[in-house]
């Protein structure tokens, strides 16, 4: 135990007698693995050193499971501001191995204090640098010592992208990535790093941009196109450029939003699980030539184009509606731009690939949907908000909605990306649209194909770049600002 304790910041210190000291007042305690030692916000009166065995640290975050966010080997120590008194634990240590911990209990350490002034010296020099750290976990995300590149923090960060931006860190960022979200909640974990990267669903609100301020966060580097979720005008107050990837793979998204065309169409949805059931009856499944039916396409950016072009292969009639005609797509595919109005009335399927502005949230609401075709296909691949969700139920129980496809949902970030299969999804809305056999619902995959991912990874990581090198704000070639 002494050669451990010379090991510790708390004790290096301290001459033999003193480790002896200490050694005395120590409770040894033996946790199995999966035994939690203490829970996060109870109050707890002593620290905790692992002396073999491994430990994860878990903290709660707003919906869902605790996270990991990261593992106590030997000589770490943990919850030390319990020896100042009844303290409210910061988060849950829970064994995930057999292990061995020394625990040292308030009233032994006061007394401790007390009787060996060399030890109150100790603590007073171990905890003027500790003052500058919330928890022991942000301590060691700070310290990387071993790490001499920008370090970058992922939220929401997914295995199969964490390992896209491994293979393609040419610039030798340090990379930590976490699964949850961000949010007022997690935002301590940005601490100590000056660039986070996150995607259209994690929150940043004025008062995440604010934390993200407070702990030194420089630049936001968007994985996505859209914004709508950054608070552009807190960024700029205090100083935060933001950059985004304004274009990817618009094939991806296109091809996304035809494939739910047609599976909506031709059943195959419905007709694999029947195929399962050894059900091969063709009753239900009759679906309708795409060629020669009229195709609505709402936003004729990149992805709209492409979708057009899809769509005029298929022998479609194609209109279009969007701020900006492009000539091109006129003259060559024979699109005719025509009012909102005019596309929803005449459109047999119509999709949605325009940007979410105060402007067009919830563009698809009652008044709309009582203007379209009886029967029609709704497609949105673009952002949640611009479907009132409640007018698309009542549409779709009437039947003036004949099929929906949905790649975004208005509330997605509390379910998108994470699974639910052992739990249960309390968002009544989204419930009920999975229960609709004319209704496809995807989670956010538009863009989830390798080359779309690639591109993703290589323009995040040179806006990252970009910024290392002294860009900021306008600067950044992809950057995005409130004016």
């Amino acid at each position: 135990m002494i050669e451990l304790l010379r090991q510790i910041r708390w004790f290096s210190g301290l001459d033999e007698a003193s480790l002896q000291t200490v050694q005395q007042v120590i409770e040894p305690m033996t946790f199995s693995a999966g035994s939690v030692l203490c829970h996060e916000g109870e109050v707890g009166d002593r620290m905790f050193i692992l002396s073999c065995g491994d430990v994860a640290v878990l903290k709660s975050v707003e919906e869902g499971d605790p996270i990991e966010v990261t593992v106590l080997h030997r000589g770490d120590i943990a919850g030390e501001m319990g020896l100042f008194g009844d303290r409210c634990r910061t988060a849950t240590l829970r064994a995930q191995t057999e292990c061995e911990v020394w625990a040292l209990g308030y009233d032994a350490f006061e007394a401790l204090l007390e009787r060996e002034p060399t030890i109150a010296r100790a603590l007073l020099t171990y905890m003027s640098a500790h003052l500058a750290r919330e928890t022991s976990t942000v301590a060691k995300l700070r310290a990387g010592d071993e790490e001499t590149g920008l370090r970058v923090a992922f939220f929401s960060a997914s295995p199969y992208r964490n390992q896209l931006y491994k293979s393609h860190n040419v610039h030798g960022f340090a990379m930590h990535f976490f699964p949850v979200p961000l949010s007022p909640d997690t935002a301590p974990l940005a601490t100590g790093f000056p660039v986070v990267v996150a995607s259209a669903n994690d929150c940043f609100n004025s008062q995440v941009i604010e934390a993200l301020h407070a702990l030194g966060v420089g630049m936001i580097a968007l994985r996505c196109a859209g914004y709508n979720n950054v608070d552009l005008e807190a960024c700029e107050r205090l100083g935060i450029s933001v950059a985004r990837v304004p274009a990817y793979s618009p094939y991806a998204v296109a091809e996304h939003a035809v494939a739910l065309m047609m599976a909506l169409n031709r059943r195959t949805h419905r007709a694999h699980i029947r195929i399962r059931d050894s059900n091969f009856s063709l009753d239900g499944l009759v679906g309708f030539d795409m060629h020669g039916k009229t195709a609505g396409v709402i936003g004729t950016g990149k992805i709209g184009a492409c979708t057009l072009e899809i769509l005029h292969g298929f022998g479609c009639k194609v209109l279009a509606h969007s701020r900006t005609p492009k000539q091109d797509l006129i003259h060559r595919l024979g699109v005719r731009y025509v009012e909102l109005e005019e596309l929803l009335e005449s459109s047999d399927v119509i999709s949605l690939h325009c940007a979410l502005t105060p402007d067009t949230y919830h563009l698809i609401d009652k008044h709309a949907i009582s203007k379209m075709k009886p029967g029609v296909m709704l497609i949105n691949t673009a952002r949640g908000g611009l479907v009132d969700t409640e007018a698309l139920l009542e549409g779709l129980k009437s039947g003036q909605v004949g099929y929906a496809g949905l790649d975004v949902y208005e509330e997605e970030a509390k379910y998108f990306y994470r699974d639910f299969s052992d739990s249960y999804i309390d968002d009544d809305t989204l419930a009920r649209l999975t229960t609709f056999g004319n209704v496809m619902v995807t989670g956010h995959q538009g863009s989830l194909t390798q080359d779309a991912q690639v591109n993703i990874v290589e323009t995040t990581i040179g806006n990252i770049r970009e910024y290392e090198l002294g860009k900021r704000g306008e600067d950044l070639t992809n950057s995005v600002s409130a004016s």
